[in-house]
């Protein structure tokens, strides 16, 4: 690319005129992934008000029980399948079941059982979708340039996440749920294109002079499969304390999101009657976050990560939380409700997320791939289902909204200091390296 492209892309992160067109690739890829979710997934909230709190705490654990069922398939595919034929794979597998349930409820637009399906389809989905993603960065890009580079690539998720819900917010009222799910679709059909062209050109840096070209060599390795066993990625975490502890780090994202995931459905639900209104309320909470991350990702997350260090990354968005937690708790307003929950999944997003890949990035290749995954989706999935439990049991119980806000409170507490614990580990490793 050309260097006045270069040198603007220096404004938002030291991008190396030879990693130009590597990070532009990686930036557009998950731009098209998480545009493709962020599009559909007001339908999913959708469909969770649709089925009231009860069913979707009980749709819940169908989700855990897919998430863990997926770990040896994902372990088996890793192991033998090539990553350059895996990860378009798994993209066009989205994409045409995108399709599928569109098809079918534009037919029927009732059909909860495809409803249910969806639900829990999308929502195993979308964190293996991630976890692949950042796994395979991983591989490509040296320990030093995740620093540089990582801040800058989430941010083009980011702006998928951005515009996703802009365009479901604005043709809903028009085309519908099912024209929303053809849509997404499209997406990730695209991000097909931009997989295969991040790998053709980092394969065309043969000559090794440098950290880019180190991931070339990786680019080639990844045209084979691991090996291994499938189930390696669950014994690799619970022999590493450090594994466990990131294990820890993501329960802790699950239940403080699970608390206020409910008290959301139960708000819209109450506010509005027609699904379409529920799609645009739901997509328009979206819009706002990610329109917050998507400049702390392009000026903040790399200035504090190099400032500051994965720590702060990974502890500032949990006391921001704790603090949102006892203000619902003493007001239990719905605009204090949204307030907190934008302030969760904006921090997610714009520091959580790095900072948790940031961990993994001196670790070795199938520690990155098998144990990742079993951390971010069964591991995520099943937190998810405990504690969807777990508040439907209390507040049958007679635990009030105000109690709930407390017990997350305390929750964001604990998960500050797991996070300040897994920062610390991380630069006593880079110390030692």
């Amino acid at each position: 690319m050309n260097s006045g492209f270069s040198k603007f892309l220096t404004r938002f992160a030291r991008v190396e005129p030879s990693e130009t067109r590597a990070v532009v690739t990686a930036f557009l890829l998950l731009f098209c992934v998480l545009g493709g979710y962020f599009a559909v997934r007001p339908v999913r909230e959708t469909v969770g008000t649709i089925l009231g709190e009860a069913i979707t705490s009980d749709t819940w654990i169908w989700t855990a029980v897919f998430a863990i069922l997926i770990v040896p398939i994902y372990g088996w595919l890793v192991a033998r399948v090539s990553r350059a034929v895996l990860m378009p794979a798994i993209y066009g597998t989205v994409g045409v079941a995108l399709a599928i349930t569109g098809i079918v409820m534009q037919v029927d637009p009732t059909n909860m059982v495809m409803g249910r399906v969806f639900y829990v389809g999308i929502s195993v989905i979308n964190l293996l979708l991630v976890s692949v993603f950042w796994s395979f960065l991983l591989e490509l890009f040296a320990s030093e340039q995740t620093k540089r580079l990582f801040g800058f690539i989430a941010a083009g998720g980011t702006a998928g996440a951005l515009i996703g819900p802009f365009i479901t917010d604005r043709i809903v009222p028009h085309v519908g749920i099912s024209g929303v799910l053809y849509f997404g679709a499209a997406l990730f059909m695209v991000a097909i294109f931009c997989q295969r062209a991040l790998l053709a050109e980092l394969r065309h840096r043969t000559v090794p002079s440098g950290a880019l070209d180190a991931a070339a060599a990786a680019a080639a390795r990844g045209s084979r499969g691991l090996g291994g066993n499938p189930f390696a990625g669950v014994i690799i975490v619970f022999k590493s304390p450090y594994l466990i502890g990131i294990a820890l780090f993501v329960v802790m994202i699950s239940a403080a999101n699970t608390i206020l995931y409910f008290e959301q459905l139960r708000f819209v639900r109450e506010m509005f009657t027609d699904p379409a209104e529920r799609t645009q309320m739901f997509a328009r909470i979206d819009f706002i976050v990610q329109s917050l991350t998507v400049v702390s990702q392009l000026f903040i997350t790399g200035r504090i990560a190099q400032k500051l260090g994965v720590t702060a990354l990974l502890t500032i968005v949990p006391l921001m939380v704790m603090v949102g937690f006892l203000v619902l708790a003493s007001s239990g307003a719905f605009i204090v409700l949204a307030t907190v929950m934008v302030l969760r999944r904006w921090g997610e997003y714009a520091f959580i997320r790095p900072g948790r890949e940031m961990l993994w990035s001196r670790l070795d290749t199938e520690t990155k791939y098998k144990a990742k995954n079993f951390i971010d989706v069964p591991v995520y999935r099943f937190s998810d289902a405990v504690v969807a439990q777990l508040q439907d049991g209390l507040k049958s119980g007679g635990m009030s909204s105000a109690q709930a806000a407390l017990l997350g409170a305390g929750v964001a507490s604990i998960w500050a200091v797991n996070g300040w614990w897994l920062g610390r580990q991380h630069d006593k490793e880079k110390e030692q390296a």
